[in-house]
């Protein structure tokens, strides 16, 4: 498709999405069955469903705690070891999938070489120059993002590092899994201020205004002609809305205070440590916020593809609310202890905060979890002896009914050739209208799933 055709498409597709605009600020709104907006024209169509598909991938470093990350069973009476008992409420929404593996993260030496790749499967590059190969997310955004303002959106909550791991891989490898080509990662937004701000497109000397004020008059206006059930949906998105932009208010005054230290010292606020680069101290709240935005820009169509890199490999996050002295790196080589498996419970409870949020959202005779696919994978089964001989993971969601859940999936004794993330990968593209035939080291997709 030409690049004029793709503009013609997208402008098209964004003209027909209703939106609230103010001063600086544009909101996009949920589908509201009473009034013309998104989906509908797909409906007419005669697709599967008119609702748009999403996916999201979750990422955690280092490895679980092997002895607490099991499943068996299947359905509401499926059974999850402790660390994943934050899903018990997703059972039937989830499948819990052992054995698969990225060939080219083995064998290469430790963290990076198992990382740089993880949405990717490509064979990295030692040395000064990056080489690798596109992500799943950006091979999704690049065929199916023009029906959306942002093709996809990319998160992060720990700043990239530079340098060289002593295995000579760039730690770029480490700090990104979206790339959009082979030699490029996708730039990641760590900052919840920043994040939110292009969500709404609030712009300007605005920022610092509620983008509900700016909108009030129409948001008015809509709910008069809506239906009682719309009405209620919309009040509901406006209270989230609001919810987290209270969160945001004081975040953006640390961010904007950071900025200026670091103008003021000659440095990037990269290489300064949280939370004087003025990110969240807390990282419950840096990682409950991004997974808000991550909601709210499904809900409302704004993208329909995301990553959330929840720490880097090597990550030097610290967890003094779960009472675990040790920092993530240093903490998963000790992985089969209880103090790692309250990590790994820790991680694993944010793919299941994500879910419940979009679960939340009514959308037609479903929800918004229904019309998506949420992944969780790790580099590495077990920190301790960096093995990625098999990674942990799961996904969440049946991207409107393509993908059957509830299910405990081993593709462990099934031969390399069958257990491959690349054709997990392929599958979910092709379930969601990319027509691709091969991706990474696989050109089949995944039996059974």
């Amino acid at each position: 498709m030409s690049t004029v055709k793709r503009t013609v498409k997208r402008t098209a597709a964004l003209s027909r999405r209703l939106m609230l605009q103010g001063a600086g600020v544009a909101m996009a709104l949920p589908w509201l069955e009473s009034l013309p907006v998104w989906g509908s024209e797909s409906a007419s169509g005669g697709d599967a469903s008119p609702f748009p598909q999403r996916f999201a991938a979750l990422f955690m470093a280092c490895g679980v705690n092997a002895n607490h990350w099991w499943a068996k069973g299947s359905g509401a009476e499926m059974e999850l070891g402790k660390s994943l008992e934050p899903m018990m409420p997703y059972r039937k929404k989830m499948n819990f999938v052992q054995g698969l593996f990225n060939k080219n993260a083995t064998g290469v030496g430790i963290h990076p070489g198992q990382t740089g790749n993880i949405l990717s499967g490509a064979s990295l590059q030692k040395g000064a120059e990056l080489r690798g190969g596109i992500s799943v997310d950006q091979m999704l955004a690049n065929h199916l993002g023009q029906d959306t303002a942002q093709p996809s959106m990319v998160l992060g909550c720990e700043q990239p590092i530079t340098g060289y791991h002593e295995t000579n891989f760039s730690m770029a490898y480490s700090s990104h899994i979206s790339w959009q080509n082979a030699t490029s990662p996708v730039p990641m937004e760590v900052y919840p201020s920043l994040a939110f701000d292009s969500l709404f497109d609030n712009q300007g000397s605005r920022r610092n205004q509620s983008v509900l004020d700016r909108v009030k008059e129409q948001a008015a206006s809509l709910s008069r002609r809506a239906s009682s059930g719309d009405r209620s949906k919309l009040d509901e998105y406006l209270t989230s809305v609001r919810e987290v932009e209270k969160r945001i208010e004081r975040l953006r005054d640390d961010r904007d205070q950071a900025a200026d230290r670091a103008q003021h010292r000659g440095r990037s606020l990269v290489s300064m440590e949280r939370p004087d680069n003025g990110l969240p101290e807390d990282i419950r709240q840096h990682m409950q916020l991004m997974c808000d935005i991550v909601a709210l820009a499904f809900q409302t169509d704004k993208t329909r593809i995301a990553t959330l890199l929840l720490c880097r490999d090597i990550s030097g996050l610290f967890y003094p609310f779960l009472d675990v002295r040790k920092a993530h790196h240093s903490g998963s080589h000790d992985d089969l202890s209880d103090d790692w498996e309250k990590v790994s419970r820790y991680y694993c409870s944010q793919i299941a905060y994500l879910a419940g949020r979009l679960d939340a959202m009514q959308e037609g005779d479903g929800t918004v979890l229904d019309h998506s696919c949420l992944l969780f994978v790790n580099n590495m089964w077990s920190g301790s002896k960096h093995d990625s001989r098999k990674v942990p993971l799961l996904t969440v969601g049946g991207l409107s009914g393509t993908i059957e859940t509830g299910r405990v999936l081993n593709y462990l004794d099934r031969g390399d050739e069958n257990r491959k993330l690349c054709s997990l990968y392929l599958t979910i593209m092709n379930r969601m209208g990319l027509p691709a035939k091969q991706f990474g080291d696989t050109d089949q997709q995944l039996a059974d799933f």
